[in-house]
């Protein structure tokens, strides 16, 4: 963006202060819950993880059982395409995506995946679940 003569041609609009000090509440309140908030998700995520893989056949966590995110869950499930399932889930009302992150708008198979060990099969096969400060063990 062109700036005005005001600020030599550097900085186009008078700064967003209202953003700024909304972007500063979110990050002071964020602070304050971090430690609670992170092992309230984990306790939440770890109980998806055990439901999923006592309650379904041919599945596979992605990546390591305990060291990652306290929000993220990503599955493989054998002899099933992600995208059906992710149809499905939606149709319940839970919202979850197929794949990595890192390879959400490409229909390729996730890179990530694949460097986990997956086959592109099952990397297609995959769900991922985030979970977040509106997740409760209801929904």
């Amino acid at each position: 963006m062109n700036g005005g003569a005001q600020e030599r041609g550097r900085r186009a609009s008078t700064e967003n202060v209202p953003g700024i000090v909304g972007f500063g509440k979110a990050a002071e309140l964020a602070g304050r819950e971090i430690s609670s908030e992170g092992a309230r998700i984990t306790r939440l995520r770890d109980k998806l993880i055990t439901g999923i893989q006592k309650n379904m056949e041919h599945v596979r966590l992605n990546g390591h059982p305990v060291k990652r995110l306290p929000n993220n869950v990503n599955v493989s499930v054998e002899f099933v395409e992600g995208e059906s399932m992710c149809l499905n889930m939606d149709m319940s009302g839970i919202c979850i995506s197929t794949g990595s992150a890192c390879s959400s708008t490409s229909l390729e198979a996730s890179h990530v995946l694949l460097a986990l060990g997956l086959d592109p099969v099952n990397a297609h096969g995959s769900l991922r679940f985030t979970l977040g400060k509106w997740t409760t063990e209801e929904k």
